[in-house]
């Protein structure tokens, strides 16, 4: 990355060239969404999301020495961590959410980069998904879960959180309390973090402890909360060392970033890289929001799983889809109407293509609502669309969506969107799908009632209760609090 600064002549081409070998990449996607890019905004910007990933992977000998388990040496990694960076539009803010790795999710159908397909899993921990197809796989599931486009994904291993913490000097946690992770009577393992009460700049091996630590911090939500610290802090300390702009430190960044991270296929040059890192440098600490979604235990398997909290989630979600601000700074986010985005090619006659109507009402959880489909294809035949009918298959969703056969394209897109307009629908709610025959009307959760949809509204900050997570230090469970002596 230096060197784009530096001018890229004689040795400095050599190590540009260097650099970029460096680089690992692979699939953005591995499999279908359906979810496309959010139109641009006036000014022809749009949202930009990044899925961070941290793998558990024990491929080689840096590994297991970090994270034991040689055992696990020829087994596929697991997504232990996930979180989606969402980078406003306007670039004036940004949010950091999580998962849990333990949350049950369905898993679409996707193939990893062997050609190996997977079947689509109904519910299985989030963090299969990175088994299931790579880190392009655990990107189509955030898509199909949240229906958010994302930009690209960066994944890190045991050895590259060290290497990276290593580099910037240490980055800087707090824990009310002295803690130390280890075993117990009750509980075995532990990460081995051991802290002083106060701020501490961890480094190396104990940046890992923290990123890894959950009994002392009592649980896989206060982990993630832990996590956002952590990474807080890393931009706190890169602002402060004027990374963006001091030439000794973005060549050693950019070594060992090139070197601890893997990125999907459309960054794999160190001039993308260093492009992405310019839309993140000027984002404001006070603008960056920190969330985890909340969950409640897995009821066929509530000590070792969660679930989403469905009201919860699909509230974080609408706010991502539409670009509201997670911080209460950013109302006007809220408040203007983003502008529509005409397509390209027109409109046909709206009785001149078929549509389907199915009834996804009891995707929320509750029973269907009787009658909802025949209703919904009554009120399009109304509005001009002959063609308009009932399924008898259901095909629960928590939100609705207007679907089109991805081989029809533009014109496919421009009737999806003429029959979503009619209904009052959000451009967000048009969904190309591989496998859909004809243009299909998916009736969710959120639309029970009422044949003109209202869109819910989301205000800037209004976060779902125990979502924002932001904290300047961590509480530390009884068992592992440490006196800083023994």
């Amino acid at each position: 990355m230096s060197v784009l600064i530096l001018g890229t002549a004689g040795a400095g081409y050599l190590y540009y060239e260097h650099l970029n070998g460096n680089i690992r990449s692979g699939g953005r996607a591995g499999g279908e969404s359906g979810v496309k890019k959010a139109p641009p905004n006036a000014l022809g910007d749009t949202p930009l999301n990044i899925l961070l990933i941290g793998s558990d992977s024990r491929a080689d000998e840096k590994n297991i020495a970090l994270g034991g388990g040689r055992n696990d040496k020829d087994r596929k990694p697991l997504a232990d961590v996930q979180m989606l960076l969402h980078v406003s539009a306007d670039r004036e803010n940004a949010s950091i959410i999580s998962i849990p790795r333990d949350t049950v999710v369905p898993i679409p159908a996707c193939k990893d980069k062997d050609g190996t397909s997977y079947a689509a899993t109904a519910n299985r921990p989030i963090n299969e998904s990175l088994q299931r197809g790579g880190p392009g796989c655990t990107l189509t599931t955030w898509e199909t879960l949240t229906g958010t486009y994302i930009d690209h994904w960066l994944m890190v291993d045991f050895a590259g959180v060290v290497a990276m913490a290593d580099e910037v000097g240490g980055v800087p946690v707090c824990v009310k309390t002295g803690v130390w992770d280890k075993s117990n009577g009750i509980v075995k393992g532990g990460s081995g973090l051991k802290l002083k009460q106060g701020y501490t700049d961890v480094q190396g091996e104990q940046a890992l402890q923290w990123l890894r630590t959950r009994h002392a911090f009592g649980s896989d939500q206060n982990r993630a909360k832990a996590q956002h610290m952590y990474m807080n802090g890393m931009m706190k300390k890169l602002q402060g060392q004027n990374a963006w702009t001091d030439t000794g430190r973005l060549m050693g960044l950019a070594e060992t970033a090139t070197n601890a991270l893997q990125v999907s296929d459309e960054l794999k040059s160190v001039s993308k890289l260093f492009d992405l890192s310019m839309q993140l440098k000027n984002v404001k600490l006070d603008r960056l929001t920190t969330a985890t979604v909340p969950t409640s235990p897995y009821a066929p398997n509530p000590k070792a799983w969660l679930q989403l909290v469905p009201s919860a989630a699909d509230k974080m979600w609408s706010m991502l889809r539409d670009d509201v601000a997670f911080d209460k700074n950013g109302d006007k986010a809220g408040t203007k109407p983003k502008p529509s985005s005409k397509p390209k090619t027109p409109a046909e006659a709206p009785g001149s293509f078929a549509v389907t109507v199915v009834n996804g009402t009891d995707g929320g959880g509750e029973s269907p609502v009787e009658g909802r489909a025949g209703t919904m294809a009554e009120t399009l035949k109304g509005k001009g669309f002959t063609q308009a009918g009932s399924s008898k298959e259901g095909g629960g969703r928590k939100d609705t969506i207007v679907s089109y056969p991805k081989a029809d394209g533009d014109q496919g897109k421009a009737n999806a969107q003429s029959v979503a307009k009619s209904l009052g629908l959000p451009e967000s709610a048009v969904r190309a799908d591989a496998k859909a025959e004809n243009i299909t009307l998916v009736v969710g959760a959120d639309w029970r009632e009422g044949t003109v949809y209202k869109r819910p509204t989301t205000i800037a900050g209004d976060l779902p209760e125990g979502a924002d997570d932001k904290a300047t230090c961590m509480d530390v469970y009884s068992v592992y609090k440490w006196d800083g002596k023994s």
